[in-house]
C-alpha cells in the first residue's frame, strides 16, 4: 500500500496551471519538522515535492499560500532522469488526494503567515466550518447532523458516573 500523510508548511506559492487538455494542476513543496531534536541543535526539516491534480490543485490555490500549514494526504511516485552533469537521479513527488486545514488560526500578527482569511467557503457560500479538518472531497454538508441530547447525570450519585 503507497499512503503519504504529511503537515508542513508550504515553501512556495502554489501556482494553478491548466495541461493542453484542460486538467488543472498546481506544484509545490513543504517542509515538514523532524520530530526528534539534538540538544543545543536546530530544529531540522524535510523538503518534499508536492503536485495536486484537478479540484484539489484548485482548492489549494484557492485556499493556501506559502508559509500556511497544510495537511496533505496521497501517495508518493518516483522518477528516473538524468541530471545536467549526466549522471542517473531519481525524482520523489506526492501525489495529492486531499487536502486539509490544520487548524492554524488566521491573523495578521501571526510572522507573515496569517494574512489569510478566505471570504468564503470552497465554493458553499460560507466560511469553512470550524473543525481542526477540511477535506476538499469530503464537503460539509448543508445540515449539520442531528445527534442525540447528551444524557442528564446531574442528579446521579458521583458512583453512578459512567466514567
Amino acid at each position: 500500500m503507497n499512503r503519504v500523510i504529511m503537515m508542513g508548511r508550504i515553501v512556495n506559492d502554489p501556482e494553478l496551471k491548466t495541461t493542453p487538455s484542460g486538467v488543472s494542476v498546481c506544484r509545490f513543496r513543504i517542509a515538514v519538522d523532524r520530530n526528534f531534536q539534538k540538544k543545543g541543535e536546530e530544529r531540522k526539516s524535510d523538503f518534499f515535492n508536492v503536485t495536486a491534480w484537478r479540484g484539489t490543485a484548485e482548492f489549494i490555490t484557492r485556499f493556501f499560500g506559502k508559509g500556511r500549514m497544510i495537511l496533505i494526504e496521497g501517495e508518493l511516485q518516483t522518477s528516473q532522469y538524468t541530471d545536467k552533469n549526466g549522471n542517473p537521479a531519481t525524482w520523489y513527488d506526492i501525489i495529492v488526494d486531499n487536502a486539509y486545514f490544520t487548524g492554524e488560526k488566521a491573523n495578521a500578527g501571526n510572522g507573515g503567515y496569517g494574512g489569510y482569511a478566505p471570504a468564503n467557503g470552497p465554493g458553499y457560500g460560507e466560511p469553512p466550518p470550524e473543525r481542526s479538518s477540511y477535506s476538499y472531497s469530503e464537503p460539509p454538508s448543508a445540515a449539520p447532523a442531528q445527534s442525540a441530547p447528551a444524557p442528564d447525570f446531574s442528579a446521579a450519585d458521583k458512583d453512578d458516573y459512567p466514567f
